[in-house]
């Protein structure tokens, strides 16, 4: 996990939260949080924004002295916690992490009863998480080009798994598929977790899911990593090469952070 701000400057924004715009005055703030905070997560338990929201919510709980309670609250590629989050009463106390996903949601769906840049407001960024290529066991092909060939041979033979429509997996794939002119079936999950389920099963040949998510099948020689997803290697994979070294141009990663609801859009919603 990259941090992307230095730890009391993210507790400093995450506490600054309860002071927009509901804070009637600065003592209220200053004694930020009186009561448990929930973070909101909009894929399931064991998905590595469930991870990620875990392990924030008990940094913070140890600075703070106040519960941060994960809500999973999975489905939509996170829309549906997204939703909840909007609706919540905008004082500091809801907390919506979010992901690439929602990013994705916003080119992926027409109907969106919320508007992310709009409804919510940011308050830091979290984690920049690399994804990285693996396969069942099963699967002959140990690198890259031979797996592309292999691809190539079994044209639509192959599924592919993704933590769902519009997820980071599922658009780290359509990228490497389009790249590399390869035919594999995408398989959606209702998160990561269950798409790794069926990968370690065989049910399903390849993923391109976060390597929180995985790492440790890799390691324990469950799966079998082809690259990762980032410009260059990562230190805890250095045998397994970048992407890009293969495929020139590649790059995926998945990035998570916190935002808060904005005032304007409860008020909206109350007046409506």
């Amino acid at each position: 996990m990259n941090m992307k701000l230095p730890r009391r400057q993210f507790l400093h924004l995450a506490a600054g939260a309860a002071a927009l715009p509901f804070a009637p005055d600065i003592a209220c703030a200053q004694a930020y949080p009186l009561r448990p905070v929930r973070i909101v997560a909009g894929f399931p338990a064991g998905s590595t924004t469930d991870v990620v929201a875990r392990l924030i919510g008990q940094w913070l709980q140890e600075r703070l002295g106040q519960a941060f309670i994960v809500e999973n609250r999975p489905g939509a590629g996170g829309t549906i916690a997204t939703e909840a989050a909007v609706r919540a009463f905008p004082d500091g106390y809801t907390l919506l992490l979010v992901s690439t996903a929602h990013a994705i949601n916003a080119t992926l769906y027409n109907n969106l009863k919320f508007n992310i840049l709009r409804d919510v407001a940011p308050i830091a960024a979290v984690v920049n998480l690399p994804n990285v290529m693996v396969v069942n066991p099963s699967i002959s092909a140990r690198t890259v080009p031979e797996f592309v060939a292999y691809a190539k041979a079994n044209s639509g033979k192959l599924n592919m798994s993704s933590a769902g429509n519009g997820s980071s997996s599922h658009l780290a794939g359509e990228l490497f598929k389009a790249m590399t002119r390869v035919n594999l079936v995408h398989v959606p999950y209702r998160g990561q977790p269950a798409a790794l389920t069926d990968l370690l099963g065989g049910q399903v040949d390849v993923s391109f899911g976060t390597t929180a998510s995985s790492i440790e099948y890799i390691r324990a020689g469950k799966l079998r990593a082809l690259a990762v997803t980032t410009a260059t290697r990562l230190e805890a994979l250095p045998d397994v090469p970048a992407l890009g070294e293969f495929v020139p141009g590649y790059k995926a990663t998945t990035w998570a952070g916190h935002r808060r609801p904005y005032e304007h859009a409860h008020r909206g919603r109350r007046e409506a």
